[in-house]
């Protein structure tokens, strides 16, 4: 392959599912029109994982690139709108037991200021209400089960993410993707080959034989053949920060068809935590643990307990997980992609944020190639600074729990690995010190904003024990009042379930 192309002639995606169709997705509408070819290999053999998932509020920016309207692809994938996260059960410190992590937008700059006025006081051991639920329109949205688009007159801008079906994104786009020119082959690769120079020069399959490229794309899951298996890139374990390494998933009926949630809930448990995802139709619900602490029966018992479901016939997945990420994404003529490339455990919905940035950013390394060898380096730090940050704000939740119940969160507390950015961001924290100031030197390795940070560990309840009472002086912020300007924009904002039913209109009438 010459590497003074502008992108290359003929680009094989190896794999399907959701990671598999948004590469070839943001390819095709990349190249498509340049003349590149871009096939999708996927086998009927091998099942996907999604189990209802949620992203991050940049996958607005995925459908609104491909010029896909939320009215044309959420109806097809039982989507809902997310307002954000809410964390019950992490802490044990009185009036911190649960908190709201919200998306946060320009409109939010006078909540974002108070929230920090009342933080930094709090931090400096003066009795005031610093837990972000009081702050942010977000958490009142989510909790009144409201949809994130506020009418016009508000003035307000919100932000938001989605959570959707995975099988169904799925299947919508394929569609969207060979309706627009990607070739898609249903066939098992039975063998790798590699050229001389030791790029991979294509595949072998059952039935159609040897298939080549000028480009791989290995999005084979934990499978890992093209980037791992194939050309040897190391695997780098997160084993040491991150415990969790299973998942039991199972669905629940929505309480009522009438109402509907707009808010990701990952609620701690024994020995790990509970995701519960609304879909238009259903719930997605799951827990994520720890095999070195509890077994999958036990798992699945706990489980089902805290769905209060009791029916057996509700067949329970389980699944494994391989948390880390390759210790390069881009190797030779192959870019890993999802799966295949890393994975971070759910907590933060991250998974198809990180296929986005690693899909975007190796277009845009690619349309500026010349020095094949420092393009992929580069490209390959960036890709692994956004793992490890992600990793490292993951790993606080665990870090700064209180719970005292069980080994597992004891262990996860005291766990004495951890990066020199979680490090230096603690003990600046524990300290007094300028939260902000230490975010902004380390920005270059941040994968999340300075609010989300304050939200962490305001929001966890990580301050001094014994508070002095608050004084004029202090000028701190009236958590009713914040909450009072809140209630006052809620009235702008429509029902969820209304929201979303209005979508299916226009294609049922």
């Amino acid at each position: 392959m010459s590497q003074n192309l502008a992108h290359p002639a003929h680009i094989l995606v190896v794999g399907g599912g959701t990671a598999g169709w948004m590469t070839a997705a943001l390819l095709v509408h990349a190249w498509g029109a340049t003349g590149t070819r871009i096939t999708l290999l996927e086998s009927d053999a091998i099942g996907i994982i999604g189990v209802g998932e949620g992203a991050t509020p940049k996958m607005r920016r995925f459908f609104q690139q491909l010029g896909i309207a939320e009215s044309v692809w959420m109806p097809a994938c039982n989507a809902t709108y997310k307002c954000g996260i809410r964390f019950p059960q992490w802490s044990t410190r009185p009036g911190y037991e649960s908190y709201y992590h919200p998306f946060f937008t320009m409109s939010d700059d006078a909540s974002i200021r108070a929230f920090h006025h009342n933080v930094t006081l709090r931090q400096h051991n003066v009795d005031v209400q610093a837990n972000p639920d009081w702050f942010f329109l977000s958490n009142w949205v989510a909790k009144k089960r409201c949809a994130p688009l506020p009418d016009p007159r508000s003035h307000y801008q919100a932000d938001y993410a989605y959570h959707f079906d995975a099988r169904l994104i799925g299947d919508f786009l394929r569609q969207w993707a060979t309706a627009r020119g990607v070739h898609h082959v249903v066939d098992t690769v039975t063998r790798v080959t590699q050229l001389e120079n030791g790029e991979i020069g294509g595949v072998e399959t059952e039935a159609h034989g040897a298939i080549g490229a000028d480009f791989f794309v290995d999005c084979t899951g934990f499978a890992n053949l093209l980037t791992g298996k194939t050309l040897n890139v190391p695997f780098l374990s997160y084993k040491p920060w991150l415990f969790n390494d299973r998942a039991v998933a199972m669905p629940t009926p929505l309480e009522s068809p009438d109402s509907l949630p707009s808010e990701t809930v990952s609620s701690a448990m024994k020995c790990g935590w509970a995701w519960k995802i609304p879909l238009t139709n259903r719930y997605g619900n799951g827990y994520v643990y720890a095999s070195d602490f509890i077994d999958e029966a036990t798992a699945e018992r706990e489980l089902r307990g805290h769905l209060q479901l009791r029916d057996d016939a509700v067949e329970a997945r389980h699944l494994k997980m391989r948390v880390g990420r390759l210790e390069r994404s881009w190797e030779r003529n192959c870019l890993a992609v999802g799966l295949a490339q890393g994975f971070i455990e759910p907590l933060e919905a991250t998974a198809l944020m990180i296929v986005q940035d690693t899909v975007e950013h190796f277009i845009a390394s690619f349309a500026g190639a010349r020095d094949a060898a420092r393009q992929r380096a580069g490209f390959n730090d960036k890709i692994n600074r956004i793992y490890d940050s992600i990793r490292d704000y993951i790993q606080m939740h665990y870090k700064l729990n209180t719970r005292e119940d069980t080994p597992y969160w004891i262990a996860a507390r005291e766990n004495p690995n951890v990066s020199d950015s979680v490090a230096a961001i603690l003990e600046t924290w524990d300290n007094g010190g300028d939260l902000l100031a230490e975010i902004t030197r380390q920005r270059d390795r941040m994968a999340y904003s300075p609010t989300s940070w304050f939200c962490i560990l305001g929001g966890m309840g990580r301050f001094p024990r014994k508070p002095k009472r608050a004084t004029g002086k202090h000028q701190a912020v009236d958590p009713s009042a914040a909450r009072k300007q809140c209630m006052e924009l809620l009235r702008y904002f429509p029902d969820h379930r209304q929201a979303v039913d209005q979508m299916r209109q226009p294609e049922e009438a």
